[in-house]
């Protein structure tokens, strides 16, 4: 399997649905919101690039198996692709132009292609099994950022699971007062591509899902840096929370976790 000609195939498909992205959000009325659930969104321009998308990867990898975040009757295979068709929707209703196509690509447990693209800035985000990371054809690396005080973060707000919301504020908090302060995006996979190119320096988040963070992981292990949950594992995709850095601030930003470690390590 030829994983770079597989990569810009995918870049092709993201274009072309990013257009599609583009078009429909000056037609989106209210009635065509649905609620998945507390506060979280859907509409028919999820669903239809979601379907547009895996008509077109089923053709890259005949049998390839999908984890998508609209059809949960999709089912994963041997080679299995993990796809947001919009990240970002809670932004893309109310018109703020800042949103994202991921899609990742998994052999058995590894993840061996990502791309992240962001159609209003025409950015593609994209890497593939022992490859540089790249945006637009040029490399990408993690910032060198030395430490904490000199940095800029990114996070997401938790929308539903509010159980460790103390926990989550005081991090943030932590930010607010000892770094160069904490943005909110609205979008994991434009986070997670930032942090790849160096414009953040660290992101964290809980709450997420194997679409959110699939093919951002890999930008920023391939740019250099460092990924892993809460506890310091690799189960970032599935582990519902993630942590991604260059490797100067890491042990220093780990830290910043050990109130989630405790009560994570007593539930095993």
């Amino acid at each position: 399997m030829n994983l770079e000609k597989l990569t810009y195939s995918v870049c092709d498909l993201a274009k072309e649905t990013g257009e599609f992205l583009k078009q429909e959000i000056i037609k989106l009325k209210s009635t065509d919101i649905q609620s998945k659930g507390l506060h979280n969104y859907v509409t028919y321009v999820d669903k239809e690039s979601e379907r547009r998308i895996v008509d077109r990867l089923s053709l890259l990898i005949p049998g390839s198996g999908f984890i998508a975040e609209e059809n949960a009757e999709l089912q994963p295979g041997e080679f299995t692709w993990v796809i947001d068709p919009l990240d970002g929707t809670t932004n893309f209703i109310h018109g703020v132009p800042l949103y994202c196509i991921s899609i990742g690509l998994m052999h058995q447990k590894e993840t061996i292609l990502g791309m992240v693209y962001e159609p209003n800035l025409k950015e593609f985000f994209y890497t593939w099994k022992s490859a540089p990371s790249y945006l637009n054809n040029v490399i990408i690396r993690v910032s060198e950022t030395p430490g904490i005080n000199e940095s800029l973060f990114a996070t997401g707000f938790p929308y539903y699971d509010y159980r460790r919301l103390d926990d989550y504020l005081a991090i943030f908090k932590h930010l607010l007062q000892n770094s160069r302060g904490a943005r909110r995006l609205g979008s994991a996979a434009a986070d997670l591509a930032y942090t790849a190119c160096g414009r953040y320096d660290g992101f964290y988040e809980y709450g997420l899902s194997p679409w959110d963070v699939n093919a951002g992981g890999l930008l920023v292990k391939n740019a250099g840096g460092i990924v892993t949950d809460f506890l310091g594992t690799e189960n970032y995709i599935f582990g519902k929370q993630i942590i991604a850095t260059n490797s100067f601030i890491y042990p220093e930003f780990l830290k910043l976790f050990n109130a989630w470690k405790h009560e994570l390590n007593s539930s095993k």
